[in-house]
């Protein structure tokens, strides 16, 4: 929030001006905000520490008890809000009605594979068997596809319904006419006004849907179309002689899809991730529970769980591996398949992990290159070498470690290059690769502001990264000109306790949109600090009464913070970051993740 004169009136923390990262450390509240927490605190009896939190994340004070418990019944959209809802349902009602094959095309990516899921386990329940067709990343590439569509049709389908995918496929759904496919789209991206001829096509973001749910991932729509699906199928007697499906069941796979989509944590999405949390936590669909044993997760699920570890292990499958995995793994009844697939998921994983290093090694060296050479706005970078099912997880990496927008691009022999971007926030990847493809510069593309894929020649691969940079570098400028860490309160060790984590539960489930509470920990010893795993630090801090606190710092041996905690070890350092609980056999314990250290005597402007 901007003062008077015009100046951010939001306050240094313990005078952080330049931490070990070069941030600067501010308090999350603005004096205005600080208010606010007051009056949630004095009016609904809230400790501070919570309503600080509650405030900062634009909770009002009248808001703040309906915050702290979300309701899916209260935030629930009519489903017929959407553009061309109700004509998808009555689509897909007839064709079940009928006993028509309906085919599922989904993408390869967890929103992908848990929209799939949780409508082929509608439509199971209602004792149909749908087909299921996860596109190959390599092969296939992104969306519905002819030679796909006439193999759906070969094999009985008579109704296509895509979903996370779909809203630009002109030419595949031209086959699919020609072949007499009725089709349903069920999609988030964002498309431009011209949309492909099909029965109908649900998305959000498209130009004339005035439903305000641009926010929620492909899962969280088809979760909408699901509601009001069941709600066609009750009115027209389906459900006289037999139980209606529990959509809630499938929280779970909305929860998890919502997650690893990084959609904002924000009003239905919150919603759809609490209830879903703790679906999971019941057990109850058998590949997620394998998964879950196989990851080693412990304790109560958190969104850390899905987007970290349930996630990543899902979408292995679709970067190296077989893309149908994951969908296979959420719809089996199976607990023996569910082992065998989650286990064949986590190999994948492993290799991924490997493949990944070889390759950040090689893109850091050139975005360091370009950095040096000509400072671009955003980085572009690229290989033969490559596997392109591992290029987006480049561009993150490189997008974090260069604090700007960055792609990476995997070209095969003939110099086509399949990439994957990823954007800081304030600077939209998808508009400004829906322009490329518009100007020639690529072959196609499309995605949303923070993430975006397209395909180039090699040869144009200069004019692109011209034409990023002229197009974004004010924008890129302005969202980077600040380098700080906002953080909501200052505790001790001795304050850090299971009870003030169950406090903030309260405020959570945190992601995209809702982030983090973090906290600063006021000149702590360092105890303990050694490197850990591929290289992490881990290390333990104390405050003045001896009360100590361990700490992990991921990623952290060769960064400045992870250095100065290796080599501070006895000295007292200012220390910021995130709480959350570690159960190691069975006892849950609160263990802090550092982002960032700075030295109480030299962090002073």
């Amino acid at each position: 929030m901007l003062g008077n004169n015009g100046e951010d009136d939001r306050r240094l923390v313990l005078g952080v001006a330049r931490s070990a990262n070069d941030n600067a450390w501010r308090e999350r509240l603005s004096a205005a905000e600080a208010r606010t927490a007051m009056a949630i605190a004095q009016l609904h009896g809230l400790p501070d520490v919570l309503a600080r939190v509650l405030a900062a994340r634009g909770v009002q004070q009248d808001d703040a008890r309906d915050f702290l418990t979300p309701s899916l019944k209260s935030l629930m959209p009519d489903p017929s809000r959407l553009q061309d809802m109700d004509d998808a349902v009555a689509r897909i009602a007839d064709a079940l009605q009928a006993g028509r094959k309906i085919a599922i095309f989904g993408d390869y990516d967890v929103d992908g594979a848990t929209s799939s899921a949780i409508f082929a386990k509608y439509i199971q329940w209602l004792g149909l068997e749908p087909i299921i067709h996860i596109p190959d990343r390599i092969i296939e590439g992104y969306g519905p596809n002819g030679p796909a569509i006439e193999h759906l049709h070969q094999n009985g389908a008579e109704l296509l319904v895509t979903l996370d995918c779909g809203s630009t496929s002109f030419d595949a759904f031209e086959t699919a006419r020609k072949l007499g496919l009725d089709v349903v789209v069920i999609d988030h991206h964002q498309v431009g006004e011209t949309l492909p001829e099909v029965d109908a096509l649900v998305n959000p973001n498209r130009q004339d849907d005035l439903s305000g749910q641009g926010h929620l991932a492909a899962v969280g729509v088809t979760f909408l179309f699901l509601v009001g699906l069941n709600r066609e199928l009750r009115r027209r007697g389906a459900f006289e002689n037999r139980s209606q499906p529990d959509l809630m069941a499938l929280l779970d796979l909305v929860a998890l899809g919502t997650v690893c989509d990084v959609v904002p944590l924000q009003g239905l999405n919150r919603a759809f991730v609490t209830r879903g949390l703790a679906v999971m936590h019941q057990r109850r669909n058998y590949g997620l529970t394998a998964l879950a044993d196989v990851a080693r997760v412990n304790g109560k699920p958190a969104p850390y769980h899905l987007g970290f570890v349930v996630g990543p292990r899902i979408n292995a499958g679709g970067r190296i591996g077989d893309a149908a995995l994951g969908a296979r793994l959420l719809t089996t009844e199976d607990p023996h398949e569910a082992r065998a697939i989650a286990e064949r998921l986590d190999q994948l994983n492993s290799e991924r992990q490997a493949m990944e290093a070889l390759m950040l090694e090689q893109a850091g060296a050139e975005a360091v290159a370009a950095i040096d050479d000509r400072d671009p706005a955003v980085l572009l970078t690229g290989s033969e070498d490559w596997h392109p099912g591992i290029v987006g997880l480049i561009a993150s990496r490189l997008k974090d470690a260069h604090r700007r927008p960055a792609f990476a691009i995997a070209y095969d022999a003939t110099g086509k290059g399949t990439g994957s971007g990823r954007s800081v926030p304030g600077v939209d990847l998808g508009k400004v690769v829906r322009q490329a493809v518009d100007n020639g510069l690529l072959e196609k593309g499309g995605g949303h502001a923070m993430a975006a894929g397209l395909t180039v020649q090699r040869d144009k691969a200069e004019a692109l990264e011209i034409f990023f940079n002229e197009t974004l570098k004010s924008d890129v400028e302005a969202a980077t000109a600040k380098r700080e860490i906002k953080v909501d309160a200052a505790l001790t060790a001795t304050g850090a306790t299971l009870d003030l984590l169950e406090l903030l539960e309260k405020a959570g489930p945190y992601g995209a949109g809702h982030s983090e509470p973090v906290f600063a920990f006021p000149s702590h010893r360092v105890a303990f600090a050694d490197v850990v795993g591929k290289g992490h630090v881990r290390a333990s801090v104390a405050a003045g009464d001896g009360t100590t606190l361990k700490a992990i710092c991921f990623k952290a041996e060769d960064k400045p913070h992870g250095k100065m905690l290796l080599e501070g070890r006895g000295r007292n350092l200012h220390v910021t970051g995130t709480l959350s609980i570690d159960t190691w056999q069975g006892t849950p314990k609160v263990q802090l993740r550092i982002l960032d250290v700075a030295d109480p005597q030299k962090s002073r402007l």
